[in-house]
């Protein structure tokens, strides 16, 4: 199975200079937990749900606060036609839930997000995406 077959396809994203409050409510109305963020239509990092409660909310950042100040700049990403299994087992190296999905290795555009939900929905009947899936379940370590 390729990620193209369990990706959600079409990602809105969210420009630097665009506000805390404006990711949180873009995420709330896309129904999305993570954000791609653009800055001159290249994409220069992503935030999540988690990144806006543990670098902004909980540093007492207000609302207006620039979601670049709280986004991921390390964008880690897959391609639309990587096997599922293999991108399993990347998220589960790399501790992640979510990947950035690009068209191919040259033009690099954005045109999906894959989570461990889209896999573990989609891939039910394919025993190895399940076990990958399940490797994935084991508790992260913490970093000090």
């Amino acid at each position: 199975m390729k990620v193209q077959d369990v990706m959600s396809e079409s990602p809105r994203t969210l420009n630097t200079d665009a506000s805390v409050e404006d990711a949180a409510k873009m995420m709330r109305d896309l129904h999305v937990g993570v954000l791609p963020i653009a800055e001159h239509d290249r994409l220069v990092g992503i935030t999540t749900d988690r990144d806006l409660v543990i670098r902004a909310l909980s540093e007492s950042k207000g609302p207006d606060t620039p979601v670049k100040d709280c986004m991921t700049g390390l964008v880690l990403y897959c391609f639309q036609d990587d096997d599922v299994a293999d991108v399993a087992a990347n998220m589960q190296e790399q501790q992640v839930q979510r990947l950035i999905v690009l068209d191919d290795r040259d033009s690099k555009s954005l045109v999906g997000v894959i989570s461990l939900s889209d896999i573990a929905s989609k891939g039910k009947d394919d025993e190895r995406i399940q076990s990958a899936v399940s490797s994935c379940s084991t508790q992260y370590q913490r970093v000090a």
